[in-house]
């Protein structure tokens, strides 16, 4: 009897990478393709689409549903909304962490992670390894065996880092080099890394380790450029600029390559880092690919070349959603959980802004705020006993004059605890605000940001009384 193909759910599906990947896939595996918009996708003979926002446990749930390996191909660094407040970091944080509890919950065997070469040294990561690393502790935290692939610099016709390259060598014939371009990494072309991608799927002797992949050469950026240019058939002149700052440096890149400054500035930031392979973490016939950078490089642009004559015009979006996800790290003081972190919100904003405010909880933890001389409520927000737990409280918002209640489905605040940390995030999403836009996104939306660092110095000073507590405690005994 022939072995049954593992099913392979895979996020990013309609991406870069993930695109690529699930070629490969097919040949062994039936793939469940995950997508924000995997309803307008058309199904085949070994691929079923499924749209899933990873934003919501439930919709992860659902989109996990049936898979035997998972593989997780998401970053935050793209708004993923009309206005969205919070960090990249923070946002990985809420993807891993439904993921995560999602592929437990539906007994998936392996999770399978691309993340980047965390360097040796890494007591001061740039803030995109310093994510990467986090989100794979998270993925690690419920139980399901982790694989996860390291990849330095991903040479391919599109992705981020070397579309960046190859824009400063086609649109500089001077170029001034900062410090980081000395700095040495380990690019790997991406057939290479779809290939350690692919060889982890359902190894047991994989599962639980970290896997670095690399090219055969290590290179600088430097030298990357030479190379790139040569390619290109330019001779751009190059010109060391050692005293260069990173954030010049950035900003530089950033004007010149045409990248949006979320995906530029922390990619850049992550150069000054030396990111090739370790030993300890290499696998034979995994880790290190046979594609020069040369070929890599080559074949990029020419398929770079091939699709420039394809059109690429895009179909208007007539239904603009005017949609908020704002999202701020906290602490969660000593003994304390999410849940408590939660209800403590609630009575601290009527202390807060009293007299003004005043806010009332029922005996289901339905939360209403409102004013205090009125009837009218500004928000109300029911509590979601079958999704809350000790690490996560979160409530729906049903109603108030703040929020446009014909449009608002699917907004819900949360307190999130993340794994192994007394830190918790505290989200919302999916918000649809009733006032008009441009008010909204200079009154409201500034008011609220204030509100979340106001009660966040709160928790840092109950957390620092509390540690005076222990000491005075110690010290007396």
């Amino acid at each position: 009897m022939p072995n049954q193909r593992p099913v392979v759910a895979l996020t990013g599906a309609s991406g870069y990478i993930g695109n690529n990947l699930m070629d490969k896939l097919t040949e062994h595996a039936d793939i469940i393709a995950l997508s924000r918009s995997g309803d307008n996708k058309e199904d085949s003979e070994n691929v079923t689409w499924r749209s899933c926002d990873l934003y919501s446990m439930a919709d992860a749930e659902k989109g996990l549903e049936g898979a035997d390996i998972a593989v997780y191909l998401v970053h935050s660094m793209m708004p993923g909304a009309k206005l969205t407040q919070g960090s990249f970091q923070d946002m990985d944080v809420i993807l891993a962490d439904n993921f995560a509890q999602a592929a437990k919950k539906q007994g998936v065997k392996q999770i399978i992670y691309l993340s980047g070469i965390i360097p040796k040294s890494s007591k001061s990561l740039s803030r995109h390894l310093k994510s990467r690393q986090e989100v794979d502790q998270i993925l690690r935290s419920y139980g399901v065996p982790v694989t996860t692939i390291r990849a330095g610099l991903i040479v391919g016709p599109k992705g981020s880092s070397f579309p960046i390259l190859r824009k400063l060598v086609k649109r500089l014939p001077v170029m001034l080099l900062p410090k980081w371009t000395k700095t040495e990494t380990h690019p790997v072309a991406l057939p290479d890394v779809l290939n350690a991608l692919d060889q982890s799927v359902d190894k047991e002797e994989l599962k639980d380790r970290s896997i670095d992949v690399g090219g055969p050469e290590v290179m600088t950026y430097r030298s990357m450029m030479l190379k790139t240019a040569q390619v290109m058939g330019r001779n751009p002149k190059l010109f060391d600029l050692p005293f260069m700052t990173v954030r010049l440096s950035r900003l530089w890149v950033t004007l010149v390559a045409g990248a949006p400054k979320e995906i530029a500035y922390p990619l850049i930031e992550s150069l000054t880092h030396p990111m090739t392979t370790h030993p300890e973490n290499e696998v034979p016939g995994i880790s290190r690919g046979s594609i020069t950078f040369e070929e890599a490089a080559r074949d990029a642009l020419e398929k770079e070349k091939q699709s420039e004559g394809k059109s690429t015009k895009k179909t208007p979006n007539l239904d603009i959603q005017h949609d908020v996800r704002s999202v701020q790290r906290i602490i969660v003081p000593a003994g304390k959980d999410a849940n408590w972190v939660a209800q403590h919100y609630v009575k601290w904003l009527e202390d807060k802004l009293n007299p003004w405010i005043t806010t009332t909880v029922d005996e289901n933890l339905n939360c209403r705020i409102g004013f205090s001389f009125s009837d009218s409520s500004l928000l109300k927000m029911s509590y979601s006993h079958e999704r809350s737990t000790s690490s996560r409280a979160l409530y729906y918002i049903t109603g108030g004059g703040l929020s446009d209640n014909q449009k608002n489905m699917r907004g819900r605040m949360e307190f999130r605890q993340i794994p192994g940390t007394h830190e918790a995030i505290v989200a919302i999403h999916d918000f649809m605000p009733s006032l008009p836009w441009f008010f909204y996104k200079y009154t409201q939306a500034k008011v609220h940001l204030l509100v979340m660092a106001m009660f966040s110095k709160h928790l840092e000073r109950m957390e620092d009384r509390s540690q005076e507590d222990v000491n005075r405690n110690f010290i007396t005994e």
